[in-house]
This record gives structure tokens, C-alpha cells and sequence, in this order.
């Protein structure tokens, strides 16, 4: 080490931004195990446990002292658990040859860890608090359990309970996906994305329609079913603005959009409404509802349609009537007009 190394240093803090009390400590420890180490194959029999080294670096002109410890295990403050702590410690004489060519080599090697270090703090920095907004990646890698997306910095993880069975997901295309956890890992930050979250259709909407993005248009609610079909519910802030209209766009551009992005999954844009017969009436469309009963002790709603759009307002296998009953978060019990008029037979022998 010298003072055109320190130089160095601390151009490199200007320039990447690392801190060089960071990258001195980091020196000082590697050449202190680097010389640990020299000094294990000159004291082969040397029990080594009870031996340490520090290193001290000149944070001014890069010069070197090194330190020969004298340790001793002893019992923590929990009580429970060893520690090892210095007894003594006396100055040793380091070679020119130890300070330059392995000091030369174990700067270098502190560096480059350093700077990756740093890159991937750098990205994981970029991504943390994320949470919740979506990315665009490409598909690196698509296996059975999971899908890797290349986001440019950093790969995105799509786990299999993330990935919607009916998607296809092949190698070099863009796909849309929303974040739903961001950490720290060995290798660099983690990004979980889903594409069967509720948030990514919320989202989706959120880039297709100015109107949502002005705080005009709110999504009130959304429900699900990843790769078959959605509802979502939503609310006007200005009169003059027709909610469904905007989402829809001309001549369902933008709801097209969306339906493109989600692989064809089918989606209902149903007006919201704090009346609760109302918004459930809304949320079964495409079918015609005659009347809403509501029960808010049960938070039951009877809901009473022509007979001829029973099937409708059910669905196929229910789908229709269970993804009103998630958005409105109402129970919902669904008659004919004929069922609900019919008169119960009376008990035998009554």
C-alpha cells in the first residue's frame, strides 16, 4: 500500500460512490488473513485459534502495520455462547515483499468485491419498497417450477404458484409482471413477480387509462380468476366522467389492451357503489338483475334475476356469481323469478 493507492481509493469513492472507510476496513481485514494464512505455513504446528492478526492502514499515505494477537476463548454476556477475545497484542515486521506483491493482490481482490458489492446494493436499493408496481421483462428461462424474467440489472423470479397455467411463457419475449417481494441475497437482490396477483390488473389499468392515473378514475375493487376472467369495479370522482367509459376507451381500445397483456383473459368493468344492492346488481353483469335483497347482519345478499338469465348471472361453473360474491364481499344467493315466487310444498300430514 502507498499513497497513489490511497489516491486511488478514494477517486473510486467519487466516482462509485463506495465508501473508502469501507473499502479500507475491508483491505485491512483481507491482509490480515492474507498474512494469517503466510504465517500458518511458517508455524505448522502452531495452534492457530488462539492466534489473530490486525491489520492497520494509513488512511493518509497507505502504510502498513500489522499486529500479532494473543486470544482466549471466553463465555459471552448472553451466558450461553464462546467468544474469543484479545489478551495482547504485539507489533510483527512485514516483509516488502508481503506488502507489495500480496498487498497489490489482495487490494485488487477487495475492490472488485467491493464494487460488486456495491452494484448490487446499488440494485437492490433501485427495486426496495417496489413492492406493488409492475416491470417489464424479457423470459430468460422457463421451467415447470418457475420462469426467470431478465429486467436488465437483475433477474425477476416467477414461482410456479405466480405463473397462470394457460400461459405460455416462451424464451426472448416481453412480459408484464407485478412485484410482490424484494430482498437481499447473496448474489444480489431477489425480485418475486406474480402474474395471477389481483394487483396486476389494477396496474395494467393504471397505464391504459390517463383518467386513473389524474385520480379521476378509481378502481374500488378487483377480483380474479388468473386466465379465465375479472371483474373490476370502479368509481368516478367527477360526474361529468363515466367511469366504465373510461377504462373501456374507444371502441374498447384500452380494455383491449389489457385483455392482450393478460393473455385473453376475459374482464368486467362494472360501476362501484356504496348502495350494496346496487353495487352487487352491477358487479353480476353481464346479466340483468330484477332485485337485491340485502341482509347486512348475514352480509347475505338475495338476488333475484329473470329466468332466462339465471345461467347468466351464475356463470359457468358459478364463476360469474362467485367473482361478484369476492368483489362486493357479499355472500350472494341467486334465484329465478320463478324460484323465488314458487310456494313451498307443505309437509306431509300437515
Amino acid at each position: 500500500m502507498n499513497a497513489e493507492m490511497i489516491a486511488a481509493l478514494r477517486e473510486l469513492e467519487r466516482e462509485k460512490g463506495i465508501a473508502f472507510d469501507t473499502i479500507l476496513q475491508g483491505l485491512e481485514e483481507a491482509m490480515a488473513a492474507a498474512y494469517k494464512s503466510a504465517w500458518k505455513t511458517e508455524h505448522p504446528d502452531a495452534d492457530d485459534d488462539f492466534v489473530g492478526f490486525r491489520a492497520e492502514i494509513d488512511p493518509e499515505t497507505g502504510e502498513m502495520r500489522m499486529f500479532q494477537q494473543q486470544l482466549e476463548e471466553v463465555e459471552a454476556e448472553d451466558g450461553e455462547t464462546l467468544v474469543m477475545k484479545v489478551l495482547s497484542e504485539e507489533e510483527v515486521t512485514v516483509t516488502d515483499d508481503f506488502k507489495g506483491r500480496i498487498g497489490a493482490q489482495t487490494a485488487k481482490q477487495v475492490i472488485f468485491q467491493k464494487l460488486r458489492d456495491a452494484e448490487r446494493e446499488m440494485t437492490y436499493e433501485e427495486f426496495a419498497g417496489r413492492e406493488g408496481d409492475i416491470v417489464t421483462g424479457i423470459v430468460q428461462q422457463s421451467e415447470r417450477r418457475y420462469t426467470l424474467l431478465d429486467l436488465g440489472k437483475v433477474e425477476a423470479l416467477v414461482p410456479q404458484a405466480e405463473q397462470v397455467p394457460s400461459e405460455p411463457y416462451r424464451s426472448g419475449e416481453r412480459l408484464k409482471a407485478y412485484i410482490t417481494e424484494v430482498r437481499r441475497g447473496a448474489k444480489g437482490p431477489q425480485i418475486v413477480v406474480s402474474r395471477t396477483h389481483p394487483g396486476l390488473l389494477k396496474k395494467l389499468f393504471e397505464l391504459e387509462v390517463p383518467e386513473i392515473a389524474d385520480g379521476v378514475v378509481e378502481i374500488k375493487a378487483v377480483a380474479r380468476e388468473p386466465g379465465h376472467r375479472s371483474k373490476i369495479a370502479v368509481w368516478s370522482n367527477e360526474p361529468a366522467v363515466d367511469p366504465v367509459g373510461a377504462c373501456v376507451g374507444p371502441k374498447g381500445s384500452r380494455v383491449r389492451n389489457v385483455v392482450t397483456e393478460l393473455r385473453g383473459e376475459k374482464i368486467d368493468v362494472v360501476p362501484w357503489s356504496e348502495n350494496p344492492s346496487e353495487f352487487v346488481a352491477n358487479a353480476l353483469q353481464p346479466a340483468k338483475v330484477r332485485e337485491v335483497r340485502v341482509d347486512p347482519d348475514t352480509q347475505t345478499a338475495q338476488v333475484i334475476v329473470p329466468d332466462y338469465q339465471l345461467s347468466l348471472a351464475i356463470g359457468k361453473e358459478g364463476q360469474n356469481a362467485r367473482l361478484a360474491a369476492r368483489l362486493t364481499g357479499w355472500r350472494i344467493d341467486i334465484k329465478s323469478e320463478t324460484q323465488a315466487t314458487a310456494v313451498p310444498e307443505a309437509p306431509a300430514g300437515a
